[in-house]
């Protein structure tokens, strides 16, 4: 699993209090996370720390490279609206299929100082409204739109379950046919 934030901020010697939660529940795991400061002093066995921005596409293909397809993402990072949708975009695809992406502190949609909006709700710039849109294509199949392209997102995620300041996407093969629509162009015959 993989977790983004060590906790603790610049202190070098604070945080990683969840990686140790995680050891613990997971017996068996590997436990991988990333912080912009150097956590370096907190791993032990089982937990290694990577230190850089989350925002980072080389950084963060780097951190797969080593760590390989991961089962579990949680993102408790910057909580910057920009950052946090950012950043599942990079790493969501090294995902594993029945993987599970979650991302904490969403309150943050609603704040400015993070780029989140209390006054537009349908900023599309922010994590809820970002990941409200994503929903839409759990039912790309259901689409009257001759031409349709599905993304791969559509393709991806199979579930997105929404919670008082979190977000769970879960990954797999949302491949299944519309039993009214066909190749996005209208109805069957029948129907």
């Amino acid at each position: 699993m993989l977790e983004i934030g060590v906790g603790g901020y610049n202190n070098p010697k604070r945080g990683g209090n969840s990686l140790r939660m995680w050891k613990a529940y997971f017996p068996f795991a590997r436990i991988f996370s990333i912080d912009i400061y150097d956590k370096s002093s907190l791993q032990e066995n089982r937990i290694k720390i990577f230190q850089g921005d989350q925002t980072d596409e080389t950084f963060l293909s780097n951190v797969v490279s080593e760590t390989g397809s991961i089962d579990i993402i949680i993102d408790d990072g910057s909580h910057i609206n920009s950052h946090i949708i950012k950043t599942f975009n990079i790493l969501f695809p090294s995902l594993k299929d029945g993987g599970i992406y979650a991302i904490e502190d969403i309150q943050t949609s609603y704040w400015k100082e993070y780029g989140g909006d209390s006054d537009n709700l349908e900023n599309p710039n922010t994590t809820m409204n970002y990941f409200k849109k994503l929903a839409d294509g759990l039912n790309y199949k259901e689409y009257i739109k001759p031409g349709y392209k599905e993304t791969y997102f559509d393709k991806t995620i199979t579930s997105i379950h929404f919670f008082h300041n979190m977000i769970l996407i879960y990954k797999g093969n949302n491949d299944q046919e519309s039993n009214m629509v066909i190749d996005n162009a209208g109805f069957k015959k029948g129907k």
